[in-house]
């Protein structure tokens, strides 16, 4: 069945109102009609199967008939805290870690981040840019949930941000020890929160690994490899997102 997204306004007791492109997507794409069913997500996890009640020039009106929570979301919430790189690598690392099931990310401005948003106006519309990429990539990838792009933050607010957090890693170049790294992996429990934090190109200054490891960051090895920025959270998403999915 086709799924399309809707705000939560949108959605009545009975009825689901679908507006916007989607409606011309709806009538004119895939030439959809009265009676036929589609899956309408509300962007919080949860799925709505509906049957199309009725069409209009701007509109389209679903009738509900069964709400479950959508089946394609982790049961635990994966932070990421990503330093800020070069050029236009942000946005691939922020449509694949939605496409890995990440909840949220956080970009982060470290010692060794070249880029510098220091103008409001041209952070703002960074930002509005990143999320409209996290929201495209939720809804090809059939997430159940819309994740959020936070506006920066400084590597001192990323730690405190993440104090409460369940478990906390950092990729370190002098860690070492790969059973430790798969020890820390494996305790991970679903429902359980998790911070990543990725340094930019250059890693992380070897004070504020030091700031990481006082506020309980727990530093891992990624292997006897360099993995560069976009990589290195990519990899420990895919085992996060593998430990959690086995539960």
């Amino acid at each position: 069945m086709y799924r399309f997204y809707v705000d939560q306004d949108q959605i009545g007791e009975e009825f689901i109102t679908i507006k916007g492109i989607d409606v011309n997507h709806i009538k004119n794409v895939l030439r959809m009609r009265t009676g036929e069913k589609l899956i309408i997500c509300n962007g919080q996890g949860k799925d709505f199967y509906c049957i199309i009640d009725s069409e209009s020039k701007d509109e389209i009106i679903v009738s509900i008939e069964e709400v479950c929570n959508t089946d394609t979301e982790l049961d635990g919430k994966i932070y990421l805290f990503q330093g800020l790189p070069k050029k236009d690598k942000m946005e691939l690392i922020i449509q694949k870690a939605v496409e890995l099931g990440v909840f949220e990310i956080i970009p982060v401005m470290t010692q060794r981040t070249v880029v510098k948003l220091e103008d409001k106006k041209k952070e703002d519309k960074k930002v509005e840019r990143w999320q409209l990429i996290a929201t495209s990539a939720a809804k090809q990838s059939n997430r159940g949930i819309i994740p959020t792009v936070s506006g920066t933050m400084s590597f001192k607010e990323s730690l405190d941000y993440a104090k409460n957090m369940d478990i906390k890693i950092i990729p370190y170049e002098n860690a070492d020890d790969i059973n430790k790294t798969k020890e820390i992996i494996q305790s991970i429990k679903s429902g359980q929160s998790v911070g990543i934090f990725i340094g930019p190109e250059g890693g992380f200054e070897e004070k504020e690994i030091g700031q990481a490891l006082e506020a309980g960051v727990l530093p891992i090895t990624l292997g006897r490899r360099i993995l560069r920025t976009e990589t290195a959270g990519l990899a420990i998403l895919s085992m996060i997102m593998l430990q959690m999915e086995l539960g």
